[in-house]
């Protein structure tokens, strides 16, 4: 029976990239792999037949020497188990699948084969808010976590005091179970012991087995000044406790920094407005502004119009992790009166005469200035 074309079983072109023959035999590996596919020997022979092809056109000198002589350039490739070399073949199979099918165990090719159930536990968050006055001072507070910590009465063990654990007897301690596929022995997570290997007969009555229990833990944090909403604490250590042995999560401060009434911040920069009435914004004037640390005096220039902005260097924010503070922005509002006394109105009804005369005389001047050029 004359074999197919390589190219053509992995449905690649002969220009294909190693990359490009790799990715298809990873699908076509699982897609016909015979524990997806019991008692189906159309897939295993597909799935011999791919890997045939694979070992063959992922190494160089035999994809030239395929593409030379064809079949009969590459005979020697294919003289292992099944009409295939089964040791070449799965040279980097467990690279490529990973543990997808727990391909460390096929072909005899054993070792050891139970695997850590050891588990890291999980990191926690926990969301802090804060004010500005605090962001911008620092602070040290006291925060209560809930979070699972290993149990005392068992050491994490899961089994009660006096006993302990027990070599699974479905998987003889390995963690896995392995059975026959065709000419491959496959290995599976054991469902007794759920892949650690043991068995706890009497169970912690404190943990139920579990090897934790939830506590509150009360620790003391300090937050840096010059944080902002979205900074981030990390605390090593300090999130859940892990499994079997395994190491302790994180624990991590979400900071966030509550509005504040009097300021808009924008990283290490404040922002604020300052009212004035439309007399000091004409004649200028001395106001005071707030900051975060108290008050300071402000010189508003004669003639300052609405809107005009202000800088107040190093009264805003601490850089955070660097030197020195962001600057405090002033921005002037002018308020216009919306009632007036009759002596107010009595005296703008006289700056608005002589007003509305200076600009007659203006206009009288410009005209003068264009006759004369």
């Amino acid at each position: 029976m004359s074999k197919r074309d390589y190219y053509e079983i992995l449905g690649v072109s002969r220009t294909a990239t190693e990359q490009d023959i790799k990715s298809a035999y990873r699908r076509l590996a699982i897609k016909y792999h015979p524990d997806k596919n019991p008692g189906d020997t159309s897939a295993e022979e597909k799935f011999k037949e791919a890997a045939e092809a694979y070992t063959v056109l992922s190494n160089t000198d035999q994809r030239k020497r395929y593409d030379t002589f064809g079949h009969a350039g590459v005979s020697s490739a294919g003289a292992g188990a099944g009409g295939w070399n089964a040791g070449g073949g799965f040279t980097d199979l467990e690279d490529i699948l990973g543990d997808f099918f727990g391909f460390g165990d096929m072909f005899g090719r054993r070792g050891s084969t139970r695997r850590s159930n050891a588990q890291r536990g999980a990191d926690l968050r926990y969301d802090l808010e804060i004010s500005l006055e605090d962001a911008a001072k620092g602070m040290k507070t006291e925060l209560k976590i809930p979070r699972l910590e290993t149990c005392d009465e068992c050491g994490g063990g899961g089994a009660e005091k006096g006993s302990s654990a027990e070599t699974c007897v479905t998987c003889s301690g390995t963690g896995q179970v392995r059975y026959q596929q065709g000419f491959f022995s496959v290995a599976r997570t054991c469902g007794t012991c759920r892949g650690s290997g043991q068995i706890i007969k009497t169970p912690c009555k404190k943990c139920k087995s579990a090897g934790r229990v939830e506590r509150e833990k009360t620790l003391e944090i300090q937050i840096p000044a010059g944080v902002e909403t979205g900074s981030r604490i990390r605390l090593n250590n300090q999130g859940e406790a892990g499994t079997n042995g395994g190491p302790t999560g994180d624990l991590y401060i979400v900071i966030h920094v509550a509005e504040h009434e009097e300021f808009e911040r924008q990283g290490s920069h404040l922002y604020s407005a300052v009212p004035i009435t439309f007399t000091q914004a004409a004649l200028g004037a001395k106001v005071i502004v707030k900051t975060l640390d108290g008050t300071q005096e402000l010189d508003v220039p004669t003639g300052t119009q609405n809107g005009t902005v202000f800088r107040v260097k190093g009264q805003g924010m601490p850089i955070l992790g660097g030197k020195g503070k962001g600057d405090l922005f002033v921005s002037i509002t002018v308020i216009v009166p919306t009632s007036l006394s009759r002596e107010q109105r009595k005296l703008l009804e006289q700056l608005a005469e002589i007003e509305s005369q200076e600009i007659e005389d203006k206009g009288l001047l410009d005209k003068v200035r264009n006759i004369f050029g």
